[in-house]
């Protein structure tokens, strides 16, 4: 088959995060960053380091902004093994039945929600869902971290669409009024540190490419 040609240029095009700099929600989070915030956006940019072609490379292959290479970050700090209180795991940080629902195994032998290739896969598959229903970034967003039944009800009880004013309306729950500005501050800082006078500690070489790789049987690692 021939190659397919992705227009990487044009993708990132129609979300214009660099307008939503100035509003409180995302200065909130520039001034966390820059401050008691620096040593952990600087560790998690660092472990970030080892996945970041690999997950970029798979985003643009989507038909995925790469800038979403970021969300894995806020979602886990790039951590192959976190678990939160929703028990939610992973690097892209899915509950068992997403992860079910976009062809990830969970048994016991195999838990596919921490494999960074097909985990991001999945999570790639699902917000391009989540923004063919919504129609906007944010608020597919939003309902990677709430849940789409949350998020539509939220736009039907207060009859708007714009993230925005459903965070002013505290239509949408905390977290997910945070999620997005904190989103942003991380994608602003990380993409243009010395900007926001952030002296980012040495980053890790990035690593070559990493590939599935098919074996007879179980391996004890």
């Amino acid at each position: 088959d021939a190659p397919t040609i992705i227009d990487e240029e044009n993708l990132e095009k129609g979300i214009p995060f660099s307008d939503y700099e100035e509003r409180p929600e995302v200065q909130k989070w520039l001034k966390y960053f820059r401050g008691r915030g620096i040593g952990q956006i600087s560790k998690f940019l660092n472990r970030g380091k080892r996945y970041e072609n690999l997950i970029k490379t798979l985003l643009a292959k989507h038909e995925l902004p790469k800038f979403f290479f970021y969300l894995a970050m806020i979602e886990s700090g790039f951590n192959l093994n976190a678990h939160s209180r929703a028990s939610a795991v992973g690097i892209w940080q899915f509950i068992a039945p997403t992860a079910k629902r976009y062809g990830l195994r969970i048994n016991r032998y195999v838990d596919e929600r921490k494999d960074p290739i097909r985990a991001t896969v999945a999570a790639a598959n699902y917000l391009q869902d989540l923004n063919n229903v919504f129609d906007s970034w944010p608020l597919a967003m939003a309902a990677y971290n709430a849940g789409e039944s949350r998020i539509m009800n939220a736009i039907m009880r207060h009859g708007t669409r714009d993230y925005w004013e459903l965070g002013a309306k505290r239509a949408i729950p905390r977290e997910t009024r945070g999620y997005v500005p904190k989103f942003i501050a991380a994608l602003l800082i990380a993409e243009d540190p010395g900007k926001y006078g952030v002296d980012l500690e040495k980053q890790l070489k990035p690593w070559p490419a990493v590939v599935s790789a098919y074996v007879p049987s179980p391996v004890r690692l």
